[in-house]
């Protein structure tokens, strides 16, 4: 082999080494509305679903209404959102039920929790959500660039312990409140109690058994095991 060849060779190897190394992000639709992307509100499915949208409202770790949520609705990929009311019933024959607190994001949404992120701290919401960390440090195992639940397939959610008429309801103690950002929230923490991880194996048990995966540093997040389109986000505003 000459010089120049030996030299093309090896460009060659290091472009396709660069390429290989190099993440790419899911293709975002231009869809506009959930019916081009194929999105379902899960109320069409169980009309009396427990909602409470946190990024709809303040009552989230931003503290305040999120970019994107014009709207206290869950959407979802019909295949999930099929899925998620089979669990739904199921749980219902034993008391239970579900309360979901998001569903699809849309892009916009998880653009403003990265500039959440990245602005000063305030120290308005850090003792409820992240009292053990500093802002930028949430970057990357909690807060990412791209978020799964803007592909249509990823929810978070927790468990009622409902009366036989499933009427009154009350959420499980699973040891943390939703989006806390603390190893306390892993799934099998250990720091959690013997009850509480048993509370979060019923959820994590519901939701495996209607296809859905547990993100294990989160009991509160699910997704749908396989994505019916992992390769594609949507940013539909929620209305």
């Amino acid at each position: 082999m000459t010089a120049s060849l030996r030299w093309m060779a090896a460009a060659c190897a290091l472009a396709l080494a660069a390429c290989a190394s190099t993440p790419q992000g899911p293709t975002i639709s231009t869809a506009t509305t959930p019916e081009a992307a194929g999105l379902v509100d899960i109320r069409a499915l169980v009309p009396d679903i427990d909602l409470d949208m946190r990024y709809a409202g303040a009552n989230n770790f931003t503290g305040a209404r999120v970019e994107g949520y014009d709207a206290a609705r869950c959407f979802l990929l019909r295949p999930a959102a099929e899925a998620l009311a089979r669990v739904e019933l199921a749980l219902r024959e034993e008391h239970l039920r579900l309360r979901l607190f998001d569903c699809y994001r849309p892009v916009r949404a998880v653009q403003r929790f990265v500039q959440w992120a990245h602005a000063p701290e305030d120290g308005t919401t850090k003792a409820a959500y992240y009292p053990t960390f500093d802002k930028p440090a949430l970057l990357g195992d909690y807060i990412a660039p791209t978020s799964g639940h803007s592909r249509g397939a990823t929810l978070d959610l927790t468990l009622l312990q409902c009366d036989a008429h499933l009427a009154a309801c009350e959420p499980l103690d699973m040891g943390t409140t939703f989006d806390f950002f603390d190893t306390l929230a892993n799934t099998d923490s250990p720091k959690a109690t013997d009850a509480q991880r048993e509370n979060r194996h019923r959820l994590r048990d519901a939701m495996e058994y209607g296809g859905f995966r547990n993100y294990p540093m989160e009991w509160w997040h699910f997704t749908l095991d396989p994505e019916p389109s992992p390769g594609v986000a949507y940013d539909v505003p929620i209305r």
